[in-house]
């Protein structure tokens, strides 16, 4: 097997800005059998020592912030004003996840009885496959990694080749801090073949991956044949349902930033909104009110809040999301914007755009768009607004707005997601489990209960010698 060339674009500009020699067949090989060895010794550490290693990687990190933050922008496009909110946010979720370890990883008492000491012990599973994506590369990687290493696995990384230098930093700042060699690996690739002969590798005990539901399910069929757990986080077409006692203005500025932040290209990010009737006509108008505002441009300048999307391929199923749905009736009434007007022209810009008079037979409000769109539709009552917020193959997150906050609980239970906001969105709790339905896709991330894929029970049975 030759070794691939990765060539990471620029979406700014398409021009090329990073190549990287993909992974060869002996290392292929060699990487878990590295990682299996490393475990030998990295489970027996204390987790009071693998606090210490990972506290100090998070400082490191932090220091490092506006560099890791200019390499985020230069290769996946989000604005500069943003990405280094990225890094300190995923700071922040990894020191609660470090805050919660010893409780969640200490052992369970079975039930006493003279003579007999019975307990549970969660022991590490060994060797992770961690798969990430380019959205949010930080955010999504210490979900598994810190985690994974506080339970003492050892982890292999293969980064988006969109964003080939965060697998780079991170090992590299670990190694700083004190984690001992093997114990953290990273490899690149783009073929789908590699990725598939890794995870179909006898010595890798788990496959945690981020991306595409098409993604998700080659990695799972490629584990099917031997027993593994696998845990996906896949993709979403999360729903939003405005009643009809918000406060417009503040509700449609909301509604525009959990739709089109990071030119939506979020798991999580607004791709339905349903309307009450009686206000659909004044909140359009405050969502027009919004748009007028935001400024698209070149990702590396302070003022900039929309950049590019990813590729020239997710512009045209962006754009062929919107003209499906102008051709079945639906009408654009994105307002006058300069910056709208005058995109860049080399990269991948996408104007925000918004769509009204959207049904359920348009392609934008059934399939993923991860683009900045945003599709309104109008609902006559509760009632409606739940069934459509359920008419859909995703189940990631889902949103409902309200001054009556009791209704809006009411009418979250009847939601089929894994998370459910009330006057919020896009925003994962590091204290609450981060999990998909459907085809949102299956396992656990943040909470206590994100550290139960890292983990096995093992039950100890011990009896008092009976002499």
């Amino acid at each position: 097997m030759s070794v691939e060339t990765i060539t990471t674009i620029s979406p700014t500009t398409n021009e090329p800005i990073l190549s990287r020699n993909g992974i060869s067949t002996a290392e292929l090989e060699e990487i878990p059998k590295i990682a299996t060895e490393a475990f030998l010794g990295w489970r027996q550490t204390s987790l009071t020592d693998r606090k210490i290693i990972v506290n100090k990687a998070l400082s490191l990190l932090e220091k490092k912030k506006d560099e890791l933050a200019q390499e985020v922008t230069v290769q996946m496009g989000r604005p500069i004003a943003y990405t280094g909110v990225e890094v300190a946010t995923a700071i922040k979720r990894a020191n609660y996840l470090v805050k919660i370890s010893d409780e969640t990883l200490k052992d369970t008492d079975g039930e006493p009885e003279k003579g007999f000491k019975r307990f549970i012990r969660k022991v590490p599973v060994g060797p992770v496959l961690v798969i990430f994506a380019w959205n949010y590369p930080y955010l999504i990687l210490v979900n598994s990694l810190i985690p994974a290493l506080l339970a003492g696995n050892t982890v292999i990384l293969k980064p988006s080749p969109q964003t080939p230098t965060i697998a780079e930093q991170v090992v590299k700042i670990f190694s700083e801090a004190g984690l001992p060699a093997g114990v953290l690996q990273y490899f690149h690739c783009g073929s789908p073949l590699i990725i598939e002969s890794i995870v179909r590798n006898p010595k890798i005990s788990l496959i945690c991956f981020t991306g595409s539901v098409a993604g998700g399910l080659a990695v799972q069929k490629a584990a099917s044949d031997r027993i593994v757990n696998v845990g996906l986080e896949l993709g979403g077409k999360d729903p939003a349902y405005v009643r009809g006692d918000v406060d417009l203005d503040w509700a449609a500025a909301e509604i525009v930033d959990g739709s089109i932040f990071n030119s939506g290209q979020s798991c999580c990010a607004i791709e339905r909104v349903y309307v009450d009737e009686k206000i659909y006509d004044s909140f359009i108008e405050a969502v027009q009110k919004v748009l007028k505002d935001y400024k698209v441009g070149d990702p590396l300048l302070k003022e900039t809040q929309i950049g590019p999307v990813i590729s020239r391929r997710s512009k045209e199923t962006i754009e062929s999301h919107i003209k499906d749905a102008l051709d079945k009736g639906a009408k654009d009434l994105t307002p006058e914007n300069p910056t709208f007007d005058s995109l860049p022209p080399k990269g991948n810009f996408v104007k925000p755009t918004l769509l009204v008079d959207v049904n359920h037979s348009m392609t934008v409000m059934t399939e993923e768009t991860f683009g900045p769109v945003i599709s309104i539709m109008k609902v006559k009552n509760d009632e409606e607004a739940v069934k459509l917020m359920n008419d859909s193959e995703f189940g990631l997150t889902a949103s409902i707005w309200t001054k009556d906050t009791d209704k809006g609980y009411d009418l979250a239970e009847q939601v089929e997601a894994g998370t459910v906001f009330v006057n919020r969105a896009d925003f994962p709790s590091p204290d609450l489990a981060w999990t998909g339905w459907k085809n949102s896709g299956k396992g656990v991330t943040l909470s206590r209960f994100g550290f139960d894929q890292f983990v096995k029970l093992k039950s100890y049975h011990l009896k008092d010698y009976p002499k």
